[in-house]
């Protein structure tokens, strides 16, 4: 189970942009979208696409693909994204700041309760209606919230520290932005993000192009 679930790992991060395009065509009056469809505006292959969808459980209909009301209840459904998901934002610096005001976070059931800081000036002010409270009553606080979801962007020296008190908490999923390998309990699950390996990638990707109008084509 392990293995596949790894194995599904790039199926899941290509859900979200599926998504946001059979939207679209929902919104446009288009009741049946097919894989191909999908594929070409994002520049897969069509057989990717519906390998992918597959992992959902939905089924297509032949030549008429699959119906949008159903293909997006099913690819949220898998996600989890058609149930309220309530989480605490732990560091209101400038990335935490700026993820508690990503609006599609809220679309697709990210309930951002509290945010958490140790800067005693932003300790009972709001970030983008989410209210700041002192990092030392987290513990307290979390349980209060019934939060199962944290997402950590404190400083990569206190990362560790903080996660210890976040288990202690309750807290089983942690959505981890700093650099910090954290060490957790079994039944506890951690996504590591990188923004560092994103733009390391498109770095890679404008020295793959020969010339700055080759890469403005694109």
């Amino acid at each position: 189970m392990a293995k596949q679930r790894i194995a599904a790992a790039p199926s899941v991060r290509r859900l979200p942009s599926y998504l946001h395009i059979i939207r679209q065509a929902q919104s446009e009056g288009v009741e049946f979208i097919s894989g191909t469809v999908i594929a070409n505006e994002l520049n897969l292959e069509p057989i990717q696409v519906r390998k992918d969808l597959a992992i959902t459980g939905i089924i297509g209909k032949p030549k008429k693909g699959y119906p949008t009301v159903a293909l997006i209840a099913a690819i949220e459904h898998f996600l989890g994204w058609d149930d309220v998901q309530d989480a605490v934002l732990i560091g209101a610096g400038n990335l935490g700041t700026a993820l508690s005001g990503y609006q599609e976070f809220q679309y697709h059931g990210l309930n951002i309760q509290a945010a958490f800081d140790s800067d005693k000036n932003k300790v009972g002010t709001k970030i983008h209606g989410v209210p700041v409270l002192a990092i030392d009553t987290l513990e307290l606080q979390i349980k209060h919230f019934e939060a199962k979801i944290a997402i950590l962007t404190v400083p990569s020296s206190q990362a560790q520290l903080i996660t210890d008190k976040l288990i202690k908490a309750g807290i089983k999923a942690i959505w981890n932005f700093t650099n910090v390998k954290l060490k957790v309990p079994q039944d506890v699950v951690v996504q590591k993000e990188d923004l560092t390996s994103g733009y390391a990638m498109l770095c890679v990707k404008m020295k793959s192009f020969k010339s700055p109008d080759s890469f403005r084509e694109q």
